[in-house]
């Protein structure tokens, strides 16, 4: 059979629509491609992730079997996932046999940033029991973040014989240390390198496995330095680590906030960075024969930009960075957050209670596609702010089209009638509230037309 044969072709074609005594809007024109001989990959049971700061455990109540309305929340985005503990704040921890006393010194954690006055924090067994019965809870397993910027290696071996106890199987593997590549005039001197990285993982892992044998690690946990993920999993096929399982590295989609040019329109735009940075890491990965994690990202470091991170914007962003992040080949995405900053998808404490933000939403869509194997696609637009997946999953073929401009656009799809549809949508891409992800009853599709509103996104699934 032709290749040709295999091809679909799905038009996004002229229309125009006018509200509130407005204009009638130009439509998009684009035409998708979608090759299903060209299967790109199917998205693993626990892609979906969190990232939370290591210092939240000082707090432990946060994460425990008695916090459900947390445990409800992870829930929603799926009975599997990853809860990734670490960021900045993992340099400034420091497990204690000692039980605590009095009050934990905050309830929620917030993103670590630059103006955080930073402090150590105590970790007690008390708290990783409790993680434990949270993790039983939500189904979820755990990548667990080590002091290694600040701290010392023998400190670490005895935190991770107990961690390594009391989590067991749903314990993933140890990260040592937080963004290595950052450390220079940090925790370290200027001439710092990734050399020097390497000699100081080799010591720490050496100092681990001496009282727990059977540890497994994923690494380098860096900020953006590639080099850094490259070396790291030619040192790991070098020296023969089998208990290296995973390779991890961050991504945030601009930065830091506050700067000119975190802007809207900027994370709305697509990032040739994140193509490129994601084939090297996916290929290194491959090459020591382990998945690769993007383990803690979102829209803008530093915290999140607010009127961008925190509305109807970062949701779409989320849902199609996620895809885009499984098309390329990467086994899961974790979004960084807690307590209330701007970026954070689950914002709130014990005290308040937990709300979610509209990014949560693009996290629930990107869940759709959880077992799907993904399929080759092309887009040929006049716009680049709008984007299109399709999968096979459980023998149907479903559809995700996500419209980030003010315009219209109509979709004509290979389908006349939709089994299930779900759309997220909002007053406009800078509105902070009364975003939805609504489902609905299943859609004729007219001629095979599927209309894409403006700023929104149209999730459906053939009959």
């Amino acid at each position: 059979m032709k290749r040709r044969d295999f091809l679909r072709t799905t038009a996004l074609t002229a229309a125009a629509i006018a509200t509130h005594n407005m204009r009638a809007q130009d439509a998009i024109t684009a035409t998708l491609t979608i090759d299903e001989s060209t299967k790109l990959a199917t998205i693993p049971p626990d892609y979906i992730g969190l990232s939370y700061e290591s210092a939240q455990l000082a707090n432990p109540a946060f994460f425990s079997a008695t916090n459900k309305s947390l445990i409800a929340i992870f829930r929603d985005l799926g009975k599997q996932g990853v809860l990734r503990i670490g960021g900045g704040t993992s340099e400034f921890t420091a497990f204690t046999l000692t039980p605590q006393t009095g009050p934990p010194p905050f309830d929620a954690v917030g993103p670590d940033t630059s103006k955080n006055v930073k402090s150590d924090t105590p970790i007690t067994p008390l708290a990783i029991e409790n993680l434990r019965r949270f993790l039983d809870a939500t189904g979820w397993r755990c990548l667990y973040g080590l002091n290694l910027g600040r701290g010392k290696a023998a400190d670490a071996a005895i935190e991770v014989q107990h961690i390594q106890q009391i989590l067991g199987s749903k314990l993933i593997a140890f990260q040592l240390g937080n963004e290595p590549d950052a450390w220079r005039n940090r925790y370290r001197p200027a001439a710092f390198t990734y050399d020097d990285y390497w000699k100081e993982w080799q010591a720490a892992h050496a100092a681990i496995i001496a009282t727990t044998p059977n540890a497994k690690f994923a690494g380098p946990d860096i900020s953006n330095k590639m080099p850094y993920v490259t070396g790291f999993a030619a040192d790991v096929k070098k020296t023969a680590q089998t208990d290296v399982v995973m390779l991890t590295s961050h991504y945030y989609a601009m930065g830091p906030a506050g700067a000119k040019d975190v802007t809207m329109d900027k994370l709305l735009s697509p990032d040739s960075k994140l193509r490129r940075d994601l084939k090297v890491a996916v290929d290194a990965a491959q090459s020591i024969g382990v998945p690769y994690r993007m383990d803690e990202g979102n829209s803008c470091w530093n915290g999140g930009q607010e009127g961008v991170s925190d509305t109807l914007a970062s949701a779409l962003w989320a849902a199609d960075m996620m895809l885009d992040f499984a098309s390329g080949g990467c086994a899961g995405v974790n979004l960084h957050g807690g307590g209330n900053g701007f970026y954070t998808p689950i914002a709130g404490g014990l005290a308040t209670g937990f709300t979610t933000r509209p990014e949560y939403l693009g996290m629930q869509l990107a869940k759709e596609f959880v077992g799907a194997t993904l399929l080759a696609t092309k887009l040929d637009s006049q716009s680049d702010k709008l984007s299109a997946y399709a999968a096979i999953k459980d023998g149907a073929h479903i559809l995700l089209a996500i419209n980030k401009t003010d315009q219209p656009a109509t979709l004509k799809v290979p389908l006349q009638q939709a089994k299930s549809q779900a759309v997220l949508t909002g007053p406009a891409l800078d509105q902070k509230s009364g975003v939805t992800l609504t489902k609905s009853k299943p859609t004729a599709l007219h001629n095979g037309i599927l209309t894409v509103a403006p700023h929104s996104a149209v999730f459906i699934r053939e009959t």
